[in-house]
C-alpha cells in the first residue's frame, strides 16, 4: 500500500510539473506571438478589425427588422411584466402589447445609425496600449473596448430617438406607470422601469453583441477576411 501511495504521489507530481510546463509554454507562445509584429502593425490590424466590426453591426441593426427580425438581439418586454402582458392580452389588448414590442425594436433600429460617428471616433483615438490589449485579449476584447469608450455618450444620443419612437404608442405611458409600481415592489429592476431607458440599454447591448460576433469571425478566420494586416496580427 505504501509503495502504491508513493508511486501515486510521484505520478501526481509529474502531472503537476507537466501542467506547469504546459502553462509556461502557452504563456511563452503568446508573448512570442505578441512580439512578432510591431506596434504599428498591431494598431493597424486592430483599427481594421474595429472598423469592420462597427460598420457590420451598424449596417445589420440599423435597418428594417435589424432588431425585430433577429432573435439574438430582438428586444422583449422586461422580465417581471410577463404576467401583466398576459393579462392585457386576455382582456383584448394583445394588439397593443404587440405594437409596443414592435415600437421598441423599431426605436432601436432607428437609433443605431447614430452610433457610426462615435464608433469611428473611438477607433481614431485608440492608443497603442489599447491595441495590444485587444490583440492579446479574449474573443470580446473589441466589444469591451467599444463599450468602455462609447456606452455613455451613445446612451445620450439614443435616448431622445427612442423616446420619440416609443411615445407614438399609447401603451408606452401605461408601461411606465405599471413598471414604476412593479419596481417599487422589487418585481422589476429600476433600470427597466422606464421603457425609453430600457430600450436604449437593450439597443446598446445588441450593438455590442453584433460587434462581438464580427470580432469572433475575424479571430476564427483572419485569412478569410482577405486582409493581410488582419492575417498578420490575428493569424
Amino acid at each position: 500500500m505504501r509503495k502504491f501511495k508513493t508511486s501515486r504521489r510521484k505520478c501526481m507530481a509529474q502531472l503537476a510539473a507537466g501542467a506547469g510546463v504546459g502553462w509556461w509554454l502557452l504563456a511563452a507562445h503568446r508573448q512570442a506571438w505578441a512580439l512578432s509584429f510591431s506596434d504599428a502593425d498591431a494598431s493597424a490590424g486592430v483599427r481594421e478589425a474595429l472598423s469592420r466590426g462597427a460598420e457590420s453591426a451598424v449596417a445589420l441593426l440599423g435597418r428594417q427588422d435589424g432588431f425585430l427580425g433577429n432573435p439574438k438581439v430582438r428586444i422583449p418586454l422586461p422580465k417581471g411584466l410577463d404576467s401583466a402582458a398576459r393579462l392585457l392580452k386576455s382582456t383584448g389588448q394583445g394588439e397593443q402589447v404587440e405594437q409596443l414590442e414592435t415600437a421598441m425594436n423599431r426605436a432601436a433600429e432607428a437609433a443605431v445609425p447614430e452610433a457610426g460617428p462615435l464608433l469611428s471616433q473611438a477607433v481614431k483615438q485608440m492608443t497603442v496600449t489599447d491595441a495590444r490589449k485587444i490583440v492579446t485579449g479574449g474573443d470580446t476584447s473589441v466589444t469591451q473596448f467599444f463599450a468602455s469608450k462609447t456606452r455613455a455618450p451613445l446612451t445620450e444620443r439614443f435616448l431622445p430617438i427612442v423616446t420619440r419612437a416609443t411615445e407614438k404608442v399609447s401603451l408606452a405611458a401605461k408601461y411606465n406607470a405599471v413598471a414604476g409600481t412593479a419596481s417599487g415592489f422589487g418585481l422589476i429592476k429600476k433600470k427597466d422601469a422606464n421603457i425609453q431607458q430600457y430600450v436604449t440599454g437593450k439597443s446598446l447591448d445588441g450593438l455590442y453583441f453584433m460587434i462581438g460576433e464580427e470580432e469572433r469571425k475575424i479571430r476564427r478566420d483572419p485569412i478569410g477576411t482577405g486582409s493581410e494586416i488582419l492575417k498578420k496580427v490575428f493569424g
